[in-house]
């Protein structure tokens, strides 16, 4: 078994991979930061839902892509703040993401939120991803 030095990277990796093969469904190892993004995307209309799956002997989070026209809701995703290099914004400095069509991803001292959320309620962050 190998560790993940980037649990973050390898979830949008493996979404952006799903979308790119038109994979239905995809299963992620569970964790609450990955259920918030998760969440985020579902609420954004990204993805069609997400279900946790405890049957498993570890816990996993099952997505299922959204797929209208053989094409997936997704056709981007970017990682910005990583390990090695974290990246902060200010509640006025959220960018947009395709001139407001994406999504920006944040974690606040209010939890995980989507840029349009962390605006409103003006809180900054560090900058999660990108999603178009």
């Amino acid at each position: 078994m190998s560790t993940v030095t980037d649990p973050i990277a390898d979830l949008l990796a493996r979404m952006r991979n799903a979308a790119t093969a038109q994979k239905h469904e995809m299963f992620v190892p569970y964790s609450k930061i990955k259920a918030e993004i998760v969440r985020i995307l579902k609420d954004e209309g990204y993805i069609t839902d997400y279900v946790l799956d405890n049957e498993a002997t570890h816990p996993r989070i099952k997505i299922t892509n959204k797929i209208a026209n053989r094409t997936s809701a997704i056709t981007g995703l970017k990682r910005v703040s990583r390990p090695g290099l974290r990246r902060y914004v200010g509640a006025q400095e959220i960018p947009r993401v395709l001139g407001g069509m994406g999504v920006s991803i944040l974690s606040t001292p209010r939890g995980i939120l989507s840029g349009r959320e962390a605006k409103k309620q003006n809180v900054g962050g560090e900058l999660l991803a990108y999603v178009w």
